[in-house]
């Protein structure tokens, strides 16, 4: 069975990308299998950090800001929107957190609805969604409509079809359930919801990086993501938002801040927001937050996003393998979608005792993670896991369960 996974690794056409990431060769780290948490750092943003804060920082000073710095959520954004979304320049900021800028976006749409009083959302949603919808529904008098749905599946069409209509304001899916691993058919998603004259405001946290989208084709209008899982970004690295070009012009968030006015440096009284995707913006960016990114959103458009999704359907489809093998005979239950395009970059594995075990594996240097109330969660990262590492993984997981 090792044979297999090396001979994998050695046929793998990204085989050559694992060797970019800090890590790889840590003999204390026997198998990372929680890339869709938190991804490793690339090397060379090592090299990126530094020489910003001996260059750019150190050298240039505030110089910076008129030089790169005050414009970089947007470039880089929008070469992210290039290499990931699927969408054209002009529509892709980064900055903030995923929480805040789910805020903005949640409280913009709903006021672009006016006379609208339901919001649509389902129950197994990431609990951040649930929670600040539950807070915008609380201040704005507007009603929840919660999709039931079963926690190894995610939101269907039909399911969507029964809930939205004409009271409907906003509808928060997300690309792909943090739990289960769902793909949500996206494009069907947003023609129910136009067609009830609503707006979409797409999750894409466990997605961007891992699964092609095409947001410009789609239609979305309105999406959000984290750059800490599949892009590398690092521990509480900013999120980014995306708003179709078409909405821009009526887009009014709530946080309005100096950095998303219109000519900001002016210091005027009064707030006029900025023209286009930079009224998304709010205070100052963070610099240091956008700079481990590059590099992996660099390799991505290199790559290309069929060839890393190939990857990961090839991780995933592996990883099912050796689950129905060594560990479906030891009561562990599929808690993932089996069919490869009913499923996004992790597969998630049930047992009564995963709590426990997954403590013990990370002592052992084999780091899943564990989701409530009994799965294990394997994410699979298409550009630094390797076949080895998820064969040990396995191995690991099913020894736990004999001892």
């Amino acid at each position: 069975m090792t044979e297999r996974a090396l001979e994998l690794d050695n046929k793998d056409p990204l085989r050559s990308y694992r060797d970019k990431f800090l890590g790889s060769d840590d003999p204390s780290i026997t198998a990372y299998l929680d890339g869709n948490s938190l991804g490793r750092p690339t090397k060379a943003s090592v090299e990126r950090i530094n020489t910003f804060m001996t260059d750019a920082w150190g050298g240039r000073l505030i110089r910076g800001w008129d030089e790169q710095w005050f414009d970089l959520p947007v470039t880089i954004g929008d070469a992210l929107a290039d290499a990931t979304l699927g969408a054209a320049p002009g529509q892709t900021t980064i900055g903030d957190s995923t929480t805040v800028l789910l805020y903005k976006l949640a409280r913009a749409a709903i006021d672009m609805r006016p006379g609208r009083t339901e919001i649509v959302i389902d129950r197994d949603n990431f609990p951040t969604d649930r929670y600040l919808l539950e807070g915008i529904a609380a201040e704005s008098n507007m009603t929840l409509r919660w999709i039931e749905t079963d926690r190894r599946g995610g939101v269907t069409p039909e399911q969507l079809a029964e809930v939205v209509g004409e009271n409907t304001a906003l509808v928060v899916i997300t690309h792909v359930a943090y739990r289960s691993g769902f793909l949500v058919d996206v494009a069907e998603a947003t023609r129910i919801t136009h067609a009830a004259g609503a707006l979409m405001l797409l999750d894409v946290c466990h997605s961007v990086g891992s699964v092609p989208m095409e947001f410009d084709s789609w239609g979305v209008d309105l999406a959000v993501g984290c750059t800490y899982k599949y892009l590398n970004g690092g521990p509480g690295s900013p999120a980014f938002a995306y708003v179709r070009s078409d909405l821009l012009e009526n887009f009014v968030q709530p946080i309005w801040g100096w950095m998303g006015r219109a000519d900001p440096f002016e210091m005027a009284q009064g707030y006029v927001p900025a023209q286009g995707i930079r009224r998304v913006i709010s205070g100052t960016p963070s610099v240091f937050g956008v700079i481990a990114m590059q590099d992996t959103i660099e390799m991505i458009a290199e790559v290309g996003m069929d060839a890393i999704r190939a990857k990961s359907v090839a991780l995933t489809e592996y990883a099912l393998q050796l689950v129905r093998e060594m560990l479906v005979p030891l009561g562990v239950e599929i808690a993932s979608p089996e069919e490869s395009n009913r499923r996004g970059g992790h597969v998630t594995i049930d047992h009564p005792e995963f709590k426990a075990i997954t403590a013990r594996l990370w002592e052992q240097g084999v780091i899943p993670d564990y989701r409530a109330p009994q799965g294990i969660r394997l994410g699979l990262s298409p550009l630094s896991t390797s076949y080895r590492e998820v064969y040990l993984g396995i191995v690991a997981i099913r020894d736990e369960l004999r001892a």
